[in-house]
């Protein structure tokens, strides 16, 4: 029986460990047309302030600092000012309790997960929010701090999230019902969905806005982690559909690639992505890897792959590894030629030269999260989840300019704007 059978008999089994309910996809699309990014963030229109929101995960903030220079501290969100409206709806409900629980045992590590992903509305009036332990996407008001619309997604959590170059839609990851929901960014009204493999997560838009690329990863809460054992892990794949049909164009197995690269010893559940500012080129990060790996859109294969160092003082056991990362996060400089890495578990930070592979300076960084790209383009920006600080590191030195101390254990770090004299919601905290 082949692996990809195996995986198919056991999803029933999966099911059951994950507690999440299955959506299969089959895989009939055809082959997309090269692919390219979606652009780099525009300057701040009139009246508006360019600004990176940082999401406190465990605190239920958002942090709102400075995109550039001394990325100083502007003001705070509250995301979760209905919190004990949710929290009175999920404790008379059994499942989403025992959803809420396995939140916050599994990839909450003890915590309840209020902020994944954040992205700001075109005119700077609200902050769109995705909240995994509420399984919703929320919208707030940033002059106010109340709630605007409320989008409860399906199943029981919600994950990454990515906004379209025209900052119109917003795609966010339901990761317990494989499904990707397209919803209007000013209403919250849903404008389409599609289904995933199993556990999706990150979502890019491309081509202008086109497409919508999904990753799914698989199940990442299990102890199941020895090699041997990747079957238990999933049906993991990227998805890729029409931004406006939402009708699958393309879906790309990674085992596959993989297997033909030579790399059968890595997983093919895909972490954060870059895309090279033409769309010809993908890097991506897959579970336990130290490293990251280049695919070619055109030729659709993976052409090379970069192993970075091992922090000695980094235990060898997977089941250590948060939700089985060991690297999780990559940016891009905005010419294309330097790739930021966060090393997860690895507690450092590096700079990439794309041509040679060759990494610069190891920036010590604890727990390391999210890596983005500063306003101006000059810096990459890490969240560092175990120190509760953004970090910013120079593209061209590949060495540390500074860090802000933020709220607690941040994770994603997007660029977003607020009106030009914003300090805080006035019912803010």
């Amino acid at each position: 029986m082949s692996v990809r059978a195996v995986r198919r008999s056991r999803r029933s089994l999966r099911t059951l460990v994950s507690l999440a309910a299955v959506t299969v996809l089959a895989v009939t699309g055809s082959a997309t047309a090269t692919v390219t990014a979606a652009a780099q963030p525009a300057s701040a229109p009139a009246g508006l302030r360019e600004v990176m929101f940082v999401g406190n995960n465990w605190d239920g903030t958002a942090d709102v600092i400075a995109s550039k220079g001394d990325f100083g501290r502007i003001g705070r969100v509250n995301v979760i000012p209905d919190k004990e409206e949710r929290l009175r709806e999920i404790y008379l409900n059994p499942i989403k309790l025992a959803f809420f629980l396995g939140i916050r045992q599994g990839p909450g590590e003890g915590h309840d997960q209020f902020v994944d992903d954040m992205y700001s509305t075109p005119d700077g009036s609200a902050i769109v929010v995705s909240r995994p332990s509420f399984a919703d996407v929320v919208s707030i008001d940033l002059k106010t701090g109340a709630l605007k619309w409320r989008f409860p997604v399906s199943g029981f959590r919600s994950d990454h999230m990515a906004v379209s170059p025209d900052g119109k839609r917003v795609a966010v990851s339901a990761s317990t019902s494989n499904t990707v929901h397209v919803l209007d960014i000013e209403t919250g009204k849903q404008l389409g969905s599609f289904a995933t493999g199993d556990k999706p997560h990150e979502n890019v838009f491309t081509d202008g806005g086109k497409y919508v690329w999904n990753m799914s990863i698989g199940e990442v809460n299990t102890a199941l982690d020895e090699p041997w054992l990747d079957w238990t892990k999933g049906d993991r794949r990227i998805t890729v559909v029409d931004a406006h049909t939402f009708k699958q164009v393309k879906v790309i197995d990674m085992r596959e690639r993989l297997d033909a690269f030579g790399r059968k010893d890595l997983s093919d559940a895909v972490r954060p992505v870059a895309f090279t500012p033409d769309g010809s080129k993908l890097y991506f990060q897959v579970s336990f890897f130290n490293g990251f790996l280049e695919y070619d859109v055109a030729s659709d294969r993976i052409t090379r792959s970069k192993t970075l160092p091992k922090n000695p003082d980094t235990s060898e056991d997977r089941t250590t590894w948060v939700n089985d990362s060991r690297h999780h996060g990559l940016s891009m400089s905005p010419d294309g030629t330097k790739l930021c890495v966060a090393g997860t578990m690895d507690d450092y930070a590096t700079v990439v030269d794309r041509a040679t592979l060759r990494e610069g300076p190891l920036v010590t960084a604890s727990k390391p999260y999210w890596a983005t790209v500063s306003g101006d383009g000059r810096a990459c920006v890490i969240s560092e989840s175990g120190a509760d600080r953004v970090t910013a590191i120079d593209f061209a030195t590949g060495e540390k300019v500074t860090s802000v101390q933020v709220g607690d254990h941040p994770q994603r770090v997007r660029i977003g704007h607020v009106a030009a004299d914003w300090t805080g919601p006035s019912s803010g905290r």
